[in-house]
């Protein structure tokens, strides 16, 4: 079996994967076809069942592991499978730790990095607030280090939310450090906090898709109530700086469009806001890298979230 990050047009595929979605269309000539998703730990392609009634074709359901034969094809700038045969797989035929794509970096080690950073953090307290949740709560923590941080966009695997944090928190550390204008503890604290609402608004792996929650409210309100919440736990806690700290929570995403309530309007919210967009264009294009799909080619092709065709540097 090819892992989903091998695959090249021509191919001929024999494998179990992963399946997370599959659904029903009808082509525009009334011909029924199955979209269908498939999952490894290295990412996802989409798969095209073109005839559900042929021989071959067992039936099988989202979070199935199925056997596939299958063609890879070049469709649209990216890659997908016409598959021929399908196979319900037993248990004891695949591993499941094979098909969730996890950090290549140590959850352990990353997790000590961000509560050594909270170590700095003078203000007693947003210090307090942050030891609430990254220190006390054993179901968020536990939660918070096996997420992800998206669905598809950047971070969607096993601790991604996690990674992503801790780079936009040593991201902010810097700011703080080179423009003496940015409160570093309120930065910092915001950066910690800002996607904690995602463990309610996605799903755990292997789902990993949104939830009602989600849906209906979405990360940032999700987790303003919560750090609201927790802030009037904490005696005395400064009503100007829990406003400020909630609204970076609010702002992190910067404009209206993007999903922010609020935009920007305090230099910290500015930061973050900079500091989470960097990290998470970064890391889509360092994720289109490493998973080439266009290998023999000066171009990785054209990416949605970037809005650009992607050329291959010197150094890719």
């Amino acid at each position: 079996m090819k892992y989903i990050n091998e695959l090249r047009d021509g191919d001929s595929v024999r494998g179990i994967y992963f399946c997370k979605q599959k659904a029903s269309a009808v082509t525009k000539n009334g011909k029924s076809y199955d979209n269908v998703i498939f999952q490894d730990k290295t990412g996802t392609i989409d798969g095209k069942i073109w005839d559900p009634n042929s021989m071959g074709i067992s039936e099988f359901d989202a979070f199935d592991y199925v056997e596939i034969r299958a063609d890879v094809v070049s469709f649209n700038g990216g890659l997908q499978l016409n598959v021929k045969n399908t196979r319900v797989a037993s248990e004891d035929e695949f591993d499941p730790s094979d098909y969730l794509p996890c950090s290549t970096k140590d959850i352990e080690e990353m997790y000590k990095e961000l509560i050594d950073i909270i170590a700095s953090v003078k203000n007693e307290y947003l210090n307090a607030l942050l030891k609430i949740f990254f220190e006390d709560e054993e179901n968020f923590i536990k939660e918070f280090k096996k997420h992800s941080a998206a669905k598809t966009v950047h971070h969607g695997f096993v601790g991604g939310l996690l990674e992503h944090t801790l780079s936009v928190t040593k991201m902010c550390d810097f700011f703080a450090g080179a423009y003496p204008i940015l409160n570093r503890d309120l930065l910092i604290t915001a950066a910690m906090l800002h996607d904690i609402g995602k463990i309610y608004e996605i799903s755990a792996f292997p789902q990993n898709d949104y939830t009602d929650p989600g849906q209906l409210l979405g990360h940032i309100v999700i987790g303003y109530e919560i750090i609201g919440k927790k802030i009037s736990e904490i005696h005395g806690f400064p009503v100007k700086l829990a406003r400020e700290l909630k609204h970076c929570i609010l702002a992190h995403h910067g404009e209206l469009e993007y999903g922010s309530p609020k935009k920007p309007a305090i230099p910290e919210a500015f930061a973050l806001n900079l500091a989470d967009n960097a990290d998470a264009r970064l890391e889509t294009i360092t994720e289109i890298v490493r998973n080439d799909p266009a290998e023999g080619s000066d171009w990785y092709g054209y990416n949605r979230f970037l809005e650009s065709n992607i050329r291959k540097s010197y150094l890719s």
